[in-house]
């Protein structure tokens, strides 16, 4: 088995591809130590003392170093982890039995509640980030997340390698928001939830 690895935009992260599944449906952030102790794999990470973001994609692992870590040391560390673990076949969460659910962070929650009124609009927002945003940020070792729609404003997330990106201000406002208004003219801004 070989690891592939992948620069991102963000350069405190790097991707790692195992090549085979790692999230079988939905994707998993884990932004702290404690909040890897719900997976092994994670929480190895992690225990390299130099990671500060832990992102599960559907195919990829995206590791984001703590400022000031050398990734000429780390990224050997990380891909020995995710080798013995993938050669292993060990569970990804704790328990086995959690390896195919998305369990979103704490503050996943809505930023505002959708109205009803707005069903229509939602689903071509949902439709547009599934078929062509969450493509692309995946293809960056990252995921993106719809948090809400209210008076026009759609408020998304960016998780992993996208979280703290540099260029992350401009994709939300110059790619995704002239996507969502070119095809879905009720929106008319895209914010950072």
């Amino acid at each position: 088995m070989f690891i592939e690895t992948e620069t991102t935009p963000n350069p405190a992260s790097l991707k790692f591809m195992p090549g085979r599944p790692v999230m079988p449906a939905g994707t998993r952030e884990f932004s702290s130590p404690e909040a890897a102790e719900a997976s092994p794999l994670a929480e190895a990470i992690f225990d390299t003392g130099e990671v500060v973001n832990v992102f599960f994609g559907s195919d990829f692992v995206t590791v984001t170093a703590a400022p000031g870590a050398d990734w000429g040391a780390l990224k050997p560390q990380v891909a020995t982890i995710l080798l013995d673990h993938f050669v292993s076949e060990a569970p990804l969460f704790s328990g086995g039995s959690a390896d195919g659910i998305s369990v979103p962070a704490e503050d996943a929650a809505p930023v505002v509640e959708d109205r009803a009124e707005d069903a229509e609009v939602i689903a071509s927002i949902n439709e547009l980030l599934e078929t062509r945003v969450r493509p692309a940020v995946a293809g960056d070792g990252g995921d993106i997340a719809y948090r809400g729609f209210s008076d026009g404003v759609v408020y998304l997330s960016l998780q992993g390698a996208c979280a703290g990106c540099p260029s992350s201000t401009a994709t939300l406002k110059h790619g995704i928001e002239s996507l969502l208004k070119h095809y879905v003219p009720e929106v008319v801004e895209v914010r950072a939830a």
